[in-house]
């Protein structure tokens, strides 16, 4: 359950969006090609299994007959021995005398051996100190080793013999005595260790001599390690037999396992190498391969120095490129399996492993003689892990940006808007974002794989789409704090500011213009990812651009909409409301607002984009015709037929075009005003003809709103019922053709 479990994750993370299903095909062939090659792995290691099984059954058999043959051979040794007992004369005797003379000897040789000894170290010590004394050559190396040999014969064959003696007191004697040969051994291990350690210099400085004279001790401790490992198994299958056997009896009882010693030596002296080399990568991982390049050079000096001195039966190169490439294991998954890896840190390990493996063939080592994988076959789950990484980065820091973007917007804090190279306001943390994008597209193409730079990429259009939702509802949620009639009065100044500055910024992510050299952010974004991505996905991403900037514009605009939005919510809150009311007639309502405008327009022209100049001057015009129309529902609104309210409304018109009519887009904008006339013919004519009136009104307008128009006519002194019922028939009949939206849309 589980492992279904476990699959559906990883499904799911393979899977996220509806374009990852375009992926299947080649996630598809990229889990058949591992498949195939763990098939391959397995069958290759099963080969190697089964030959070893069957060399180790055959050495068994072959060992089993041998021992038989050798126990035939003792029991007819043990026969004879026997028989010519009985064929000899007085041989009872003669062989006490033998036995009763070969002891009176071994005794002689102990005694002498014993009474020596001390001397005997001594002149092991000075030949120790010889040796310290050059640690380069050590001449005396050999020489220490034949006689350290014989000393340790002795202590062995006197502790074996008093052992059997089974008295303790005399055991603790000789302990005591021999205690000084363990302090001389260590010292002479410590000068072999030291040469193991060195080893690989002390060949690259040519001292051959030194390097073949500790071979021919290790091979020899190697012989002997391998005589008493069996006899040991002979004492044990055998144990009987064994003990009528003087040579199985005396001799070397431990293994001293110089070899292993050495073996373990190569290993300690690459991993300091590795520690240092760890220490350099988590500074600086593009370094990698620079600081592995003692790794190679050590190896070539084992191929081209250190073979020829060591014995072939060792094959001391397949050695050291067994431990060097067991120790580069590791390194590189202890990396891997670091939490706090970097992105850059992965990707070096990503690339090395195809560089690693050429480096080992120029020297001699086959990809499949080295085992295990480098990086345990792991490419494409590292290749995940490392977009993650990025996408993760990515993510961070899109929110930290986000965080910092909305506590400045909800502070106000001046400082935190700054000025582009021609003085518009702009949000501080743009171009680090767009930077920041950049970096990590890079970053992502150092893979060479566009799998990983197209999921680093999708990640990067989600976030620009959440960002701009983001920014929306930031503007929402600011400019809702002052809209309304219970709104704030005070705090609103600044956010004028930032509405300009968002809105700067939206064009500037599109501002391309190619006459000037000119070009925005989101088309940089796109010439930056293109080259690294397949043809199929550029398709995709094409659309996604396009998507993008739609929003862009749409969010641009929405800051315009929302700055004059908030200007009528603020500043005009009570003026509004004495439009049509008897209070219209004796003020200067809409000289009043012009003033207002113009005094934005001239505040911000330096530092809104030139391009959005345009569109706040004709989106004021809208709002206000639109506002101006909706005056017709202030309470108190009355137009009685003796009061000069065309006179009035014309005056209103005539002061809004005093104001508009500098701009270039004011026919534009007087276009929209022209609904004034109907407005007016409606507030005018007679009331018979008004279901005509709102006929053509309809005609030309056909989204104009029937609870609107009723709200007009019940503004008239001289509404009644059947005028309303006249014009909903009108309605009723109509068949109006639908087409663009108009300004009456906006008034409801």
């Amino acid at each position: 359950m589980n492992e279904v479990e476990g699959v559906t994750v990883k499904l799911a993370e393979l899977l996220r969006h509806p374009e990852d299903l375009d992926k299947i095909q080649a996630l598809r062939s990229e889990f058949t090609r591992k498949k195939a090659a763990v098939d391959g792995q397995l069958k290759l290691g099963l080969k190697d299994q089964l030959e070893v099984t069957q060399a180790g059954m055959t050495s068994i058999t072959d060992g089993q007959r041998t021992v038989n043959l050798i126990k035939e051979e003792m029991i007819k040794i043990d026969k004879l021995c026997s028989e010519a007992q009985s064929m000899i004369r007085d041989f009872p005797s003669i062989n006490l005398v033998a036995q009763t003379h070969r002891n009176f000897t071994q005794v002689e040789t102990m005694k002498e051996n014993l009474d020596t000894f001390n001397e005997r170290i001594s002149r092991v010590e000075s030949l120790l100190r010889n040796d310290d004394a050059d640690p380069e050559e050590m001449p005396n190396l050999l020489a220490v080793h034949y006689k350290l040999t014989q000393l340790r014969d002795i202590r062995d064959d006197a502790m074996e013999q008093i052992r059997r003696a089974e008295d303790s007191s005399l055991q603790n004697t000789l302990e005591d005595y021999f205690a000084r040969l363990d302090d001389t051994i260590e010292w002479f291990d410590e000068h072999v260790g030291n040469i193991c350690l060195n080893l690989i210099s002390i060949v690259q400085n040519g001292n051959n001599g030194l390097v073949v004279r500790l071979a021919v001790i290790i091979e020899e401790e190697e012989k002997n390690d391998n005589k008493v490992k069996a006899l040991q198994e002979a004492q044990r299958d055998y144990k009987e037999l064994a003990a009528r056997f003087k040579s199985i009896t005396t001799g070397r009882k431990d293994m001293r396992g110089y070899k292993e010693k050495f073996l373990a030596c190569i290993r300690v002296h690459a991993e300091q190498q590795f520690a240092e080399v760890e220490q350099q990568f988590l500074e600086d991982p593009e370094r990698l391969e620079k600081s592995l390049r003692w790794f190679f050079n050590e190896l070539n000096t084992v191929k081209l120095g250190m073979v020829k001195l060591m014995p072939k039966k060792w094959r001391i190169f397949k050695v050291y490129g067994d431990i060097y490439h067991l120790l580069m294991h590791d390194f590189l998954i202890k990396q891997v399996d670091n939490p706090d890896l970097s992105p850059k840190s992965m990707l070096a390990i990503i690339h090395w492993g195809e560089k690693y493996y050429a480096k080992m063939e120029k020297l001699g080592f086959k990809q499949a003689d080295l085992k295990p994988h480098v990086i345990d076959d792991r490419e494409g789950e590292l290749v995940r892990e490392w977009r993650q990484l990025i996408i993760k980065f990515l993510t961070e820091w899109i929110e930290r940006i986000s965080i910092a973007d909305q506590k400045d917007f909800t502070e106000r804090n001046p400082d935190t808007i700054d000025r582009d190279e021609n003085g518009c306001f702009r949000t501080r943390n743009l171009v680090d974002m767009w930077r920041m994008f950049r970096e990590q597209i890079i970053a992502a193409g150092d893979s060479d794989r566009s799998d990983v730079t197209e999921g680093v990429i999708d990640e990067m259009f989600r976030v620009l789409k959440s960002r701009q939702a983001a920014w929306q509802k930031l503007v929402d949620d600011e400019c809702s704090k002052h809209s309304g009639p219970q709104g704030a009065q005070d705090g609103y100044e600044t956010i004028y500011d930032w509405l300009v500055a968002v809105t700067n910024d939206q064009i500037a992510c599109i501002d391309d213009n190619e006459d000037e050299g000119q070009v925005g952010y989101l088309t940089r974004f796109k010439r930056d990812f293109e080259p690294l991505v397949t043809p199929k996905y550029l398709v995709h991403a094409s659309s996604e651009i396009e998507t993008i900037r739609d929003g862009y514009i749409d969010l641009s605009t929405y800051c315009i909409t929302s700055f004059t939005a908030l200007i009528f919510a603020v500043d005009f809150r009570s003026t509004l409301t004495e439009f049509f009311t008897p209070k219209w007639y004796q003020q200067f309502d809409m000289k009043r607002i012009v003033t207002t405008f113009e005094d934005y327009i001239t505040d911000y022209t330096e530092v809104l984009h030139r391009s959005m100049l345009d569109i706040l001057v004709e989106e004021v015009a809208d709002a206000l015709l639109v506002r101006y129309l909706l005056c017709v529902r202030n309470r108190g609104a009355k137009f009685r037929r003796t009061d000069p309210f065309g006179d009035k409304l014309r005056d209103d018109v005539l002061t809004a075009f005093g104001f508009f009519e500098r701009f270039p887009d004011f026919a534009t904008i007087k276009q929209k005003w022209r609904v004034i006339d109907p407005f007016s013919r409606l507030l005018s004519s007679e009331k018979a003809a008004i279901p005509d009136v709102y006929m053509s009104f309809k005609s030309e307008y056909w989204d104009l709103q029937l609870s609107w128009v009723e709200a007009v006519l019940r503004a008239r002194d001289d509404f009644d019922r059947a005028m309303l019922n006249g014009v909903k028939a009108k309605a009723a009949a109509m068949d109006v053709v639908r087409g663009q939206e108009t300004i009456m849309s906006k008034v409801r």
